[in-house]
């Protein structure tokens, strides 16, 4: 007999989720500081704000920046990182856990700190588009940890919260998921410590993606 599903909807970020990607952003964040002659972050803060919106992000990696000079900030960050995007890829066994989940017929959304342009050349590149039912983006919708983007993926899909589940590697998505009333897990591969986790509650810790696909397998 089948097992019934918990969850109709498994949304998931993306950066240091389901691709390899925060060292390349931290460094990126470090080289565009660099450029525009700002305090260059530490890898401890430059990796805390992933996740994040782009402006937030630069905002909370140099809080010293004067604000006129946050846009070269970013352009700078978008020029090192665009340039480096082709060297990062996803964490092995994304696509079989993906391919497990559309087989038990789950909607599958993304909930990214990235921007719309930044989101759909990574999921070109990576030939991802059709495992997603719905996206959303920090530059289309509230930055985390505003819970708009769980509303909005909820509502297109129709799914409520408590059938809904949020997955990440930071406080911020875990933060978004706890103030859209959905349930979450944090992954301990990406940006941040996993022992920052304990106080939303995650219904799991994953080590790795083909733990967290077992957990789906048998909890999701």
């Amino acid at each position: 007999m089948t097992r019934p599903r918990q969850f109709d909807l498994i949304a998931f970020d993306w950066d240091g989720t389901l691709f390899d990607s925060t060292t390349l952003i931290a460094r990126c964040i470090q080289a565009a500081c660099a450029d525009v002659g700002t305090v260059v972050p530490s890898d401890k803060d430059a990796s805390y704000v992933i996740g994040l919106g782009l402006a937030e992000a630069l905002q909370h990696a140099a809080p010293g920046l004067s604000r006129e000079l946050y846009p070269a900030l970013a352009d700078r960050y978008r020029h090192h990182y665009f340039a480096r995007q082709h060297e990062i890829v996803l964490f092995p066994g994304t696509l079989e856990m993906l391919a497990a989940l559309k087989a038990r017929n789950h909607w599958l959304g993304v909930a990214t700190g990235k921007s719309r342009r930044g989101l759909d050349e990574a999921l070109r590149t990576a030939d991802l588009a059709r495992h997603f039912d719905a996206t959303r983006t920090a530059d289309e919708t509230a930055s985390k940890p505003n819970p708009q983007m769980l509303f909005e993926l909820m509502a297109e899909l129709g799914v409520a919260p408590e059938r809904t589940l949020m997955i990440g590697d930071t406080t911020h998505d875990l933060q978004m998921a706890v103030n859209a009333g959905v349930a979450c897990i944090g992954v301990s591969y990406g940006a941040h410590e996993p022992d920052a986790f304990d106080s939303f509650a995650p219904r799991f810790v994953a080590h790795s993606v083909p733990e967290l696909g077992e957990w789906l397998d048998r909890h999701g």
